[in-house]
């Protein structure tokens, strides 16, 4: 086969290879699709958004889509929105939205509020259709010691000029915790929360609880109300076992120092009958010693131990004596 003969072939192969490349980097089919659409996108835009790193298909489809809804939206904000890392399909689903729902929400506000990471179309559904919110159980303590626990339902609604910045679920519902606990603690008896369940509703709602968050509290409902321990009993019960354990303390202080004293006294006794021992020892030698010096003749010694003898005898009677006195007592009961 001659070279004439290639040159067409080759001619071909290289008018495939060029559209190939072609239609790869300039996005001919989204062209397409947008002018079929009536959305005006030069193929040159298309072929700064390749260069500019930006996928065509992820600004072009949503520019349709809001096209179509009648919205007001350039390429340039969405491209903008796109490179800045925001989630252009979702913008303009939640601009249609509202738009539907007939909300004022500008693109401006929308971009912001998805850059912020909150999910703007569900801000926008919750606009149209109120959330609600199950706290879990609440507990509360009324004046009469008795523990009241409540579940409340918390309807709100999507406030979206405070979507950025605004608090989140966590904080409305740590505050209707707080009023509910000040509602209960506020009453003069259990009795009376478990009767009107309602009063904790309209207490709580009428506080204001939805500034600085996100979102509008549309009403509060008690859907569960129950007792629970009695706290002013065991409270009591504790301080009762806490004044028992102070006077046991007391009390083994108090018989720790009088068996310290008891021993002290012994001690002291057994001193004092040492010394008398003592004393009793030195007895006879001062004896013989005043008869060696002749300061005692044998008469006054012979009239000492009479003495001793008559006191002996004394003390010997009196014991007898004392002993019989408790055997007849005996007797008699």
């Amino acid at each position: 086969m001659g070279l004439e003969q290639l040159m067409p072939i080759i001619v071909i192969a290289i008018i495939i290879i060029v559209l190939a490349v072609l239609f790869t980097f300039i996005p001919v089919m989204l062209w397409i699709s947008a002018l079929a659409a009536g959305v005006k996108v030069g193929i040159f835009t298309l072929v700064g958004m390749r260069l500019r790193r930006v996928v065509p298909a992820r600004v072009i489809n949503p520019l349709i889509k809001a096209h179509k809804a009648g919205l007001n939206v350039s390429t340039n904000q969405l491209e903008s929105h796109y490179l800045a890392g925001g989630n252009v399909d979702r913008v303009v689903n939640a601009l249609i939205a509202a738009h539907r729902a007939n909300i004022e929400l500008s693109f401006e506000r929308t971009a912001a509020i998805d850059l912020a990471g909150r999910d703007v179309l569900d801000a926008v559904g919750m606009s149209v259709n109120p959330k609600v919110i199950e706290t879990p159980f609440i507990a509360g303590i009324a004046m009469d010691g008795i523990e009241v626990k409540a579940k409340a339902r918390i309807t709100v609604r999507a406030n979206i000029d405070r979507l950025v910045g605004g608090a989140g679920e966590e904080t409305v519902i740590a505050r209707v915790g707080e009023g509910v606990v000040s509602t209960i603690g506020s009453s003069e008896a259990h009795t009376a929360v478990l009767e009107n369940p309602d009063s904790i509703s309209h207490n709580v709602l009428g506080k204001g609880l939805d500034s600085g968050t996100a979102f509008e509290i549309l009403s509060i409902d008690i859907a569960d109300v129950d007792i629970g321990k009695n706290i002013g009993a065991i409270l009591q019960t504790d301080q009762a076992e806490a004044d028992k354990n102070i006077a046991q303390a007391k009390a083994e202080e108090r018989r720790a120092m009088a068996v310290a004293q008891e021993q002290e006294m012994v001690a002291r006794v057994e001193e004092m009958r040492a010394k008398v021992v003592e004393a009793e020892a030195d007895v006879p030698r001062a004896l013989a010693e005043a008869l060696r010096s002749g300061n005692l003749g044998v008469m006054d010694y012979m009239n000492y131990k009479n003495i001793d003898a008559d006191t002996d005898m004394r003390d010997t009677i009196g014991k007898l004596s004392k002993d019989n006195d408790d055997q007849d007592d005996d007797q008699k009961d």
